[in-house]
């Protein structure tokens, strides 16, 4: 995979300087007793009253270098193992919508939990789709208190391949989500060895954090389940209105947690993850796609890889209200650049309106930008059953390479769409004049009628809805 370094060498040391500068001087913010309890029993310099821990360098330079660079995302079926070794750009859908565009009325509406299990489904059926990230949207008609435990077991049942939650939050329904996991892999020990399930928490920006949000990761930590923290810094907001300036006070949030990580369990697998933005200045709210959010991917990106740390990276996840022109720029510039700069993970597709509202068409219509940036980020192999200089010679002046041996050996290579339409004219305008999002339409109606997982097992699921029940108990 073809790589693209935004920040040139000396402008990434002097990124690299400042975030250990803030790490040092400014600190970040642990509302949690145990984690400052931790900081400072390795030489972190805490300030009790004000909850701030300030981190040296070289215990940051420490922490992160107990951190394996590379480990693997499981999924019940192997087959949807996704190894982080730094070749791959895997994508998943958004997370966290509050409305669906239902596929029976076209409507917009709030979203269920029969929504969080369709939609799992849908990404189940996707092969583009590697893991599932979130939920895609929240099931609204759910328990507050126990709402991801819900989430969580509808995930579980509707899909085959990891997943990555984000909803989760607090100690106990962290312990509960990963018994969850642990019980669909066949025990604790074999969670470690094969997790199923990875966390993202997210500090709180700037340079602060939930103690829930540690709670969890420390949870996550101490069971072998990856875990990575997302910092949404906002520029002009919580955080600077430069890029740079940006990318320091997110980095930093996001390596002060991932050390702590690391000093309470040693040798955690841990991520980096991030999806910087800036502030539209006319409304105060987050844009939903930009330039600014592009090239701040790529360089959040290229940070994140030299720390040691594979990269779960925001991509997609459009301003737009609906799938259209706005979308598919928003999607191609914010899918490629994070490709380019070698995101390990990007999340997420789906979600339109600033990750807000599901659309199935939608979903369907990225994933024809994600295979086009997938298939431009392959770059060009170039050796001798390549460059077909026997071929060429063998057609010579004036001949056809279509029946050659070599064009049935290479054309499947080729790209070749799904929703996109390039027939003739007159047969185009002959069959209605289809769109783009006529055809995916079709296909995600397809999916959603006609699509069904591997199912859990029936003492499998009983053991899901049982950990679920404690979870209403407790947040009674």
């Amino acid at each position: 995979m073809r790589r693209w370094d935004v920040l040139a060498p000396g402008e990434l040391d002097s990124l690299r300087e400042a975030v250990f500068a803030v790490l040092a001087e400014t600190g970040v913010r642990f509302p949690l007793p145990a984690a400052l309890d931790i900081l400072a029993a390795h030489g972190a310099a805490v300030d009790r009253p004000r909850k701030i821990a300030r981190l040296p360098r070289q215990l940051v330079e420490a922490a992160l270098a107990a951190a394996p660079s590379s480990f693997a995302l499981c999924g019940r079926d192997p087959a949807c193992d996704l190894p982080l070794d730094g070749r791959h750009s895997y994508l998943s859908n958004d997370a966290s919508g509050v409305f669906v565009i239902d596929p029976v009325s076209g409507e917009r509406r709030a979203s269920t939990l029969a929504d969080v299990a369709a939609s799992a489904r849908f990404c189940d059926a996707l092969p583009q789709v590697a893991f599932a990230w979130g939920p895609i949207v929240a099931a609204g008609d759910a328990p507050s208190g126990s709402r991801p435990l819900h989430e969580a077991a509808a995930v579980f049942a509707n899909t085959t391949k990891h997943f990555q939650a984000v909803t989760c939050v607090g100690e106990r329904p962290t312990r509960l989500l990963v018994e969850m996991a642990a019980a669909l892999c066949g025990g604790a020990d074999q969670l470690r060895r094969r997790p199923l399930l990875s966390l993202i928490a997210c500090p709180v920006d700037p340079l602060g954090n939930d103690a829930v949000s540690l709670e969890a990761g420390l949870v996550c930590a101490a069971a072998g389940v990856p875990c990575g923290f997302l910092s949404l810094t906002l520029g002009c907001g919580t955080a600077p209105a430069s890029l740079a300036g940006n990318l320091a006070v997110n980095a930093a949030a996001v390596l002060a947690d991932l050390v702590l990580l690391q000093l309470a369990s040693p040798g955690a697998p841990v991520f980096f993850a991030g999806a910087p933005s800036v502030m539209d200045l006319r409304t105060g709210g987050y844009t939903g796609g930009g330039p600014e959010d592009d090239v701040l991917a790529a360089a959040a990106t290229q940070l994140g890889h030299s720390f040691g740390l594979p990269v779960n990276m925001g991509a997609m996840a459009t301003g737009a209200r609906e799938p259209g022109w706005q979308a598919a720029v928003d999607d191609a510039l914010s899918t490629a650049t994070a490709t380019l700069a070698g995101a390990d993970m990007l999340s997420g597709c789906g979600l339109l309106d600033g990750s807000r509202t599901l659309s199935y068409e939608h979903l369907v219509m990225e994933l024809e930008v994600y295979r086009m940036v997938q298939r431009l980020a392959g770059g060009i192999v170039v050796n001798d059953e390549t460059l077909a200089l026997d071929v060429i010679g063998r057609v010579g002046h004036g001949g056809t390479y279509l029946a050659d041996d070599h064009t049935r050996r290479h054309a499947g290579e080729l790209f070749r769409p799904t929703v996109w339409d390039r027939s003739p004219y007159d047969t185009w305008a002959a069959a209605g004049r289809p769109g783009a999002r006529d055809t995916a339409a079709e296909i995600a109606a397809g999916i959603l009628a006609d699509h069904r997982p591997a199912p859990l097992g029936d003492d499998l699921a009983a053991e899901l809805s049982a950990i679920v029940a404690r979870a209403d108990a407790q947040s009674s």
